[in-house]
């Protein structure tokens, strides 16, 4: 299963799901002229909650083969802290704060090296007049991450942490996945800790749940992440009756 984009373009490809992907190659290349690419570190952090930047990022990778990643975060007064998206290479963050002229509502980190184009808010808002389609891939793109967030919320008191976990990593592989020697890669790369705050479980039970999942042979664990092992037993897994 390759979830790589596959509009007509030649180089470089886009994940699904993201805003590039779903714009021609024409109009996704005069998006990227908007604004000189520049290289960041894992671990920078791109917006803050807060500030009253308006500018938006679009994100490509820095490693040949290898997605951006970054992570979507947003904190409460007493500290606690949320993981609300990942976005990958093709995905635009920022928007909200462009669209409506407005403070940041999340913070945006790196998870590894990535290529960002911070374009001005008067620059994206022009193109976007200039672009009726580009217009609609934008709230395309908003919606599915509504729906998204949406479906986190039911998923919390509809299902237990394992079940929980087994249909994230599905939506993760849906969205980032790739097919590799027989198994599934997930596209992106997580702790057990953002994994809990996607799902709303600390950190230990998502551990106990991840053990879980590779003691009956669906995954195989490694550093930041998964490999699905048997992509049909895990979706049966995450679809009790």
């Amino acid at each position: 299963m390759s979830n790589w984009a596959s509009a007509n373009r030649t180089a470089p490809e886009w994940l699904n799901g993201t805003l590039m992907a779903r714009l021609t190659e024409e109009v996704g290349q005069e998006l990227l002229s908007l604004a000189s690419p520049r290289q960041y570190p894992g671990g920078a952090v791109l917006v803050n909650q807060g500030d009253p930047s308006t500018h938006v990022y679009l994100l490509e990778t820095s490693r040949p083969r290898y997605s951006a990643c970054v992570k979507v975060t947003a904190t409460l007064k007493n500290g606690s802290e949320s993981l609300l998206g990942i976005r990958v290479s093709g995905d635009l963050v920022g928007e909200i704060a462009a669209l409506r002229n407005g403070t940041r509502t999340a913070t945006v980190t790196t998870c590894t090296p990535t290529v960002a184009h911070a374009i001005s808010r008067t620059m994206f808002l022009a193109f976007l007049r200039r672009h009726e389609d580009a217009w609609e891939a934008t709230f395309q793109m908003m919606a599915d991450r509504l729906d998204w967030a949406n479906c986190r919320r039911l998923e919390f008191t509809g299902y237990d942490v394992p079940v929980r976990l087994a249909r994230v990593i599905l939506e993760l592989l849906g969205r980032h996945g790739y097919q590799q020697d027989g198994s599934h890669e997930l596209g992106v790369q997580l702790s057990q800790a953002e994994f809990g705050k996607l799902i709303g479980a600390k950190p230990d039970i998502v551990g106990q749940a991840m053990r879980q999942l590779r003691s009956t042979g669906l995954l195989r664990l490694h550093y930041r992440g998964a490999t699905i092992t048997d992509l049909h037993a895990l979706r049966a897994f995450a679809d009790p009756a």
